[in-house]
């Protein structure tokens, strides 16, 4: 028998003579007035909102179920604070695991594969909404909500609060996945470098132009290369221009596939995700469900110029401007190296890394005051000379509960509670205090982020602009997330280790592509596994007659245009105003 401890207000109601709350009500108002604060509901509201929760887990009260996601500070705080409040509040205990991302990708590709339920529930990226909305093995959660899920559906979930469902929407109109948390990658830069006269003028006098936020890249190559040359050492510390990562691991990949093309212009316009052509180079005309290509011989772009481009300057940029050894680091191991403060900008930052630039300087974080404030801002990145006014202009990972049709149907539902619950209103605005990930309007508006903004460097700026909008996951073009993400970290990681030349590595990643695409149409076409959305892919033709007819762009002249900047400070004018 479950037994809780009492709240002091249930234990006087009772000396009182007046009926106390419920074990499970008391457990419910300890959370929100100890823990779940503030909130963007009145405590009454919170509490409200608990009683359904208490109600609508009855028929699961005891069970104990398994979800899964990836090491992130608000996953942290999931599992380690949210899931005691669940099972306090509920009755169902959630043993929440933390695994790196592509392990969280291959146990979400094994459950497909074998149909064995694994997880009953996966923080899973929506840059898998084009494998789940064709292969149908994810719950369809419009479906579910309107129908076997009713009762286990909160009143309160307030669909249109959320940010990115856009982005965990399939073709087909319907909702696959639930937003946990989303994080954008941004340019960061050292604000009081930046801002020093003497820079300035130095910088100035050399380029020609002033030292701001880089709006191309020729700019972002030009400050690297003035704080790793010219600089050299500030307040007796070596520093360097530029910070990225290169180990050959999957976290490569994302690197990538995260926008990195379409940032460099290899994309076609159109939002959230070019049309035909994607950020991973992928072609699918505009109406169709079916992908045709990666390769510039097929209509697509991951091996065209633009593409080359891409990741020739990935890794110049990090052999030339980067600390020594960052080459070697993979995701997790370049937040570290950032916050020794020797770093003047990195062009492909995540604000997940937020929660941990901001701590302070006892804990060995080099980039604030001993105010606590922020040395550092964060701003749009640049993009390439091959980027074009209305193409994509950067990634935006998007954490999302997805629930796959292998697991049965009551332990779904258990973790389908888990999953609201954790993005609730009652805990949200807190949640988003703790992980600086936010994925509710209600919260990234609360007045509490008004106050703590300006120890955020930007972030509560950039999510209450409309620009934000701009930021995208990987889309629909994408047929089966897992068997392709693959490609990527291999073949780059060649071009990293000196095996392979940029357009070499390309080459070999668009064509493995299409051959693991090809693989996928016999499938869809012999058996329907795609669900008639599987790749169709074009006969392949010359680059050159595609380079005239709407596929990869040629090869530019001239790939390092002047350099443009923009004055930070007037950059968040303009987000404010809006």
């Amino acid at each position: 028998m479950r037994k809780y401890l009492m709240s002091a207000v249930a234990a006087v109601a009772v000396i009182a003579g007046t009926h106390p709350l419920h074990a499970d009500e008391a457990a419910a108002k300890r959370w929100i007035d100890a823990e779940f604060q503030p909130s963007s509901l009145s405590k009454d509201e919170q509490m409200s909102e608990m009683q359904w929760f208490i109600q609508a887990a009855q028929p699961f009260a005891g069970m104990e179920i398994n979800v899964l996601s990836e090491g992130i500070p608000t996953h942290g705080y999931e599992a380690e604070v949210l899931t005691k409040a669940f099972e306090e509040i509920t009755g169902i205990k959630v043993n929440h695991q933390i695994l790196g991302e592509g392990e969280v990708v291959q146990a979400v590709q094994t459950q497909m594969q074998t149909k064995r339920n694994l997880y009953d529930g996966y923080v899973n990226d929506s840059d898998l909404i084009g494998t789940h909305s064709r292969l149908q093995l994810a719950y369809n959660l419009t479906d579910q909500m309107a129908g076997d899920w009713a009762a286990t559906t909160s009143p309160t979930l307030d669909l249109d609060d959320f940010m990115g469902t856009q982005f965990t929407t399939g073709p087909d109109g319907d909702l696959y996945q639930l937003p946990d948390q989303q994080f954008a990658n941004l340019y960061w830069f050292r604000k009081d470098w930046f801002d020093r006269a003497d820079l300035q003028e130095a910088f100035k006098a050399k380029y020609g132009y002033d030292l701001g936020v880089p709006v191309n890249w020729s700019a972002y190559e030009d400050i690297a290369e003035f704080f790793s040359n010219d600089v050299k050492n500030i307040d007796g510390v070596d520093i360097y221009g530029h910070m990225d990562y290169g180990k050959r691991a999957p976290d490569l990949g994302w690197r990538m596939t995260d926008a990195w093309l379409s940032m460099a212009g290899a994309g076609s316009k159109g939002e959230p995700n070019g049309v035909p052509i994607d950020e991973w180079g992928i072609r699918m005309e505009a109406g169709s469900c079916n992908p045709a290509g990666a390769s510039v011989t097929r209509g697509g772009a991951a091996n065209g110029p633009a593409a080359v481009y891409a990741i020739r300057k990935w890794d110049e940029w990090l052999r030339n401007y980067a600390p020594p050894g960052a080459a070697s680091f993979d995701f997790y191991q370049s937040l570290p190296a950032l916050s020794q403060g020797n770093v003047a900008q990195q062009i492909f930052w995540y604000t997940a890394f937020t929660a941990d630039m901001v701590k302070p300087k006892s804990e060995g974080n080099n980039t604030v005051d001993d105010e606590g404030f922020p040395l550092w801002r964060m701003a749009p990145s640049p993009h390439g000379p091959y980027w074009e006014e209305g193409q994509k202009v950067g990634y935006q990972d998007v954490g999302s509960w997805t629930f796959l049709k292998s697991t049965p149907s009551d332990r779904a539902q258990a973790a389908w509670l888990y999953a609201q619950f954790v993005t609730s209103k009652t805990v949200d605005v807190k949640k988003s205090h703790v992980g600086l990930t936010f994925t509710r309007d209600s919260s990234v508006n609360h007045e509490s982020f008004t106050e703590r903004a300006p120890k955020l460097g930007g972030l509560v700026e950039f999510y209450r602009s409309p620009d934000r909008v701009a930021w995208s996951p990987t889309g629909v073009n994408v047929p089966d997330y897992p068997k392709l993400a693959q490609i990527w970290w291999q073949q780059i990681g060649d071009v990293n280790s000196g095996a392979f030349t940029p357009q070499e590595a390309m080459d070999r990643l668009a064509e493995e592509m299409d051959i693991t695409m090809a693989r996928m149409q016999r499938a869809d076409e012999a058996q329907n596994i795609y669900g008639g959305c599987g790749p169709r892919l074009n006969e392949e033709k010359d680059a050159e007659w595609w380079f005239a007819n709407g596929g990869a762009k040629p090869k530019l002249d001239n790939e390092k245009p002047q350099g443009q900047t923009v004055n930070y400070d007037d950059l968040v004018a303009r987000w404010n105003a809006n």
